[in-house]
């Protein structure tokens, strides 16, 4: 397993013989140099996203065709998706799973918001969601943009995820105390990669909170295109 952070929120991951993209944000995303665009994206499979704000987003369909691979998501985008700009889709709901090749994936809900732009202005199109990934005998939580809630405890029983990446920027999402917080609370994570921080000055510009907050958990700062093999 392989999991190298592109900026933000975006996220190569490799497990089970599949290269999934999350949250892809290639171009504009001032945290991942052009010239990483085609390693970042080589060989992948899928693309998940989250939620349908632009910088989760923005390169989902340009690389859904240039790659010609599937888009997963919320049903509701997927279907918008697929009507409107003749994608390949995968469309399911929060408490289903679809199989990708051997590699399960779990839609798990967050609390946030969501909406695209269109030509008649911002739509509302399905909700935000998180992830639970499973493969090689690992389940990773993909948190997406959230708070802390108490269904992340549900979460945990289910699926007793060991490895968490979770939004921790604060501002738009929960910040570095309130992801230790949902780590120390509802989880029993092996390893904690933060994430949709550094991006922006407004946003956290350091992980020392969360690292100091979780003793005995491996938390890593994620470096971009930097390999982290959990």
């Amino acid at each position: 397993m392989r999991i190298t952070w592109l900026g933000h929120s975006s996220f190569r991951i490799e497990i089970g013989g599949q290269v999934l993209l999350i949250d892809p944000w290639l171009n504009g995303n001032p945290m991942l140099p052009e010239d990483s665009h085609a390693s970042a994206t080589e060989g992948a499979t899928h693309i998940l996203v989250t939620h349908a704000h632009f910088d989760h987003i923005a390169d989902a369909l340009p690389l859904a065709r240039r790659l010609a691979v599937p888009v997963v998501g919320q049903y509701d985008l997927m279907s918008f998706w697929a009507e409107k700009e003749a994608i390949e889709t995968i469309g399911f709901n929060k408490g289903g799973t679809v199989d990708l090749g051997g590699v399960k994936v779990t839609m798990v809900h967050a609390t946030h918001s969501t909406s695209i732009a269109t030509p008649e202005g911002p739509q509302v199109t399905g909700s935000e969601c998180g992830y639970m990934i499973a493969g090689e005998g690992r389940v990773i939580y993909v948190s997406g943009d959230t708070d802390v809630m108490a269904d992340m405890k549900v979460f945990n029983d289910l699926h007793r995820p060991d490895i968490g990446i979770l939004c921790a920027g604060g501002l738009y999402t929960m910040d570095m105390a309130r992801a230790a917080y949902a780590a120390k609370t509802f989880f029993d994570f092996k390893v904690v990669i933060p994430c949709h921080y550094r991006t922006f000055p407004a946003l956290e510009q350091s992980a020392a909170a969360l690292v100091e907050a979780l003793p005995g958990v491996r938390v890593i700062a994620p470096e971009v295109m930097e390999a982290i093999e959990p």
